[in-house]
C-alpha cells in the first residue's frame, strides 16, 4: 500500500529529523533514515515512475514504495544544519528514537562538528574533532572513503559510506540552494530493518551503466569503468559491502573503489569473504541465496523492454542470526538462521516501453543484467561445490 505524501502546508514547526542511514554500503546519493522501517532518498522522476508502475512479478524483489516526502534544510537553536522532513499525515508526531541509537549518536557528533557559518566540514576534520565520545572508535580519519582505492577497513557498528554520502549531499545543498528550499524525497522500505547485524553486498549489475540520456562525456566515463572492471567480463561488479565478524563483534567494509579493481578471481574471493563471519564460511546461506537469485533471473527474463542501467542488486543476511529454538509448529521457519534477501535498488536510469517519453525503446529482456545474474549464480555455485 502506497502512503500519500504529506502536504507542503502547515506543520511548519513540526518535522522529522532525518539521520544518515548507517547501513548504506554503496551508491552516491545520500540515503537517510525516516524511521526504523523507512528510508528516504532524493527524488528522481524516472525512479519514482518506475516504482509507481512496477510490474507485479518484481515487487518482492524491490523495496516497498511508500510515497514521497517534503524535505528542507533547517538549523537548530545552536546553528547546526540538518535535514528535516514534513511528517506524514499518518504519523504527525516526530519520529522518536532511543537516546542510545547509534544513528543519533553519530549524527549528533556530525552536527556538533558542523560550522554554523559555513557548509559542513570534511569528514577528516570531523574525525579530528572527536574527543572521548562513544563514536571515537567508530569514526577514524584514516578510514574515510576517498577517491583512491581504499583497503579493507574495520568498523564497530556502521559502514562509513553513508556518512560520506550524507556529508557530500549536505555540502551540495548548502552551496546550491537557499535554506528554505523544499526538496522532494522518495520514501522506501528499509529492507534491512529486520536484521540485527545486516551483512550487505551491493552489486552493480549489467555490462552497461550509462542511461540513454547520458552526455557523451558521462557515457565515455561509464564505459571506461565497465571496461576496466568485472562489469565487462562478468556483467557484475562490487559497489560496496559490509560483513559482520562474529569473533571481533565488528563490521568489515569495502567500498566501490575496491570493487572496481577486482579481477574475476578477486571477485570470486570477495564473494567468499562476504559469506565468511570471521570464523567460518557460512555455507548454509548459499542455497537460499541461489534460490532467490534464480527466482529473480526468471522474473527478469520475463520483463520485455526493461533495461536496468546503473541499478544495483543487494544480497542481505544476518551476521548474528537468532539462536535456534525448538519449532513450535511443524515446518515453522521462525528464527531461521539461513534467512536471506535479494533486492533490486536504484532505478534512476531504468528505461522501458512507455516510460518517460522515451526516444529509445528495446525489445526483449535486459541481456546485460541477465548475463550478470547468470555469472553471479555460476560463481556462487562454484563456491558451494568447493571449487
Amino acid at each position: 500500500m502506497v502512503v500519500r505524501h504529506s502536504s507542503d502546508k502547515g506543520n511548519a514547526g513540526v518535522g522529522v529529523p532525518l539521520e544518515p542511514f548507517l547501513h548504506q554500503v554503496g551508491g552516491h546519493l545520500s540515503v537517510l533514515q525516516y524511521d526504523a522501517y523507512t528510508v528516504c532518498k532524493p527524488l528522481v522522476s524516472r525512479e519514482q515512475k518506475f516504482y509507481e508502475s512496477l510490474p507485479l512479478a518484481m515487487r518482492c524483489f524491490t523495496p516497498q514504495y511508500k510515497g514521497t516526502i517534503t524535505v528542507r534544510l533547517r538549523r537548530d537553536s545552536r546553528g547546526h544544519l540538518g535535514l528535516v522532513a514534513n511528517p506524514l499525515k499518518e504519523n504527525l508526531e516526530p519520529f522518536q528514537v532511543s537516546s542510545e541509537s547509534k544513528a543519533v549518536a553519530l549524527w549528533q557528533t556530525l552536527q556538533q562538528a558542523t560550522s554554523s557559518e559555513s557548509s559542513p566540514r570534511p569528514l577528516a576534520q570531523l574525525a579530528r574533532s572527536l574527543k572521548e565520545s562513544a563514536a571515537k572508535v567508530l569514526l577514524r580519519s584514516d578510514c574515510h572513503p576517498s577517491t583512491q582505492a581504499s583497503p579493507l577497513v574495520e568498523r564497530k557498528d556502521f559502514n562509513p559510506w553513508g556518512l560520506h554520502c550524507h556529508q557530500a549531499h549536505l555540502t551540495r545543498l548548502c552551496s546550491q540552494y537557499p535554506e528554505d528550499k523544499r526538496h522532494r524525497f522518495l520514501l522506501l522500505e528499509n529492507v534491512v530493518s529486520q536484521y540485527k547485524q545486516p551483512c550487505i553486498l551491493d552489486l552493480k549489475m549489467g555490462t552497461r551503466q550509462h542511461g540513454d540520456d547520458a552526455s557523451e562525456e558521462k557515457k565515455a566515463r561509464h564505459m571506461k569503468k565497465c571496461a576496466q572492471s568485472t562489469s565487462a567480463c562478468l556483467g557484475v561488479r562490487i559497489c560496496g559491502m559490509q560483513v559482520y565478524q562474529t569473533d571481533k563483534k565488528s563490521f568489515l567494509c569495502k567500498d566501490k573503489y575496491y570493487g572496481r579493481r577486482l579481477s574475476v578471481e578477486g571477485f570470486r574471493q570477495a564473494l567468499s569473504q562476504f559469506l565468511h563471519d570471521g570464523v567460518r564460511l557460512r555455507t548454509e546461506l548459499l542455497e537460499p541465496i541461489l534460490r532467490r537469485l534464480q527466482a529473480l533471473l526468471t522474473v527478469i527474463r520475463s520483463q520485455s523492454s526493461y533495461r536496468f542501467y546503473s541499478s544495483s542488486l543487494l544480497i542481505i543476511y544476518d551476521g548474528e542470526p537468532p539462536q535456534e529454538t525448538p519449532q513450535t509448529t511443524q515446518g515453522s521457519t521462525s528464527n531461521d538462521p539461513t534467512k536471506v534477501d535479494v533486492r533490486m535498488i536504484d532505478f534512476a536510469h531504468t528505461t522501458y516501453k512507455g516510460s518517460w517519453n522515451e526516444h529509445t525503446t528495446y525489445e526483449g529482456p535486459d541481456p546485460g543484467y541477465i548475463f550478470g545474474l547468470e555469472n553471479l549464480i555460476g560463481i556462487l555455485r562454484g563456491i558451494q561445490e568447493g571449487e
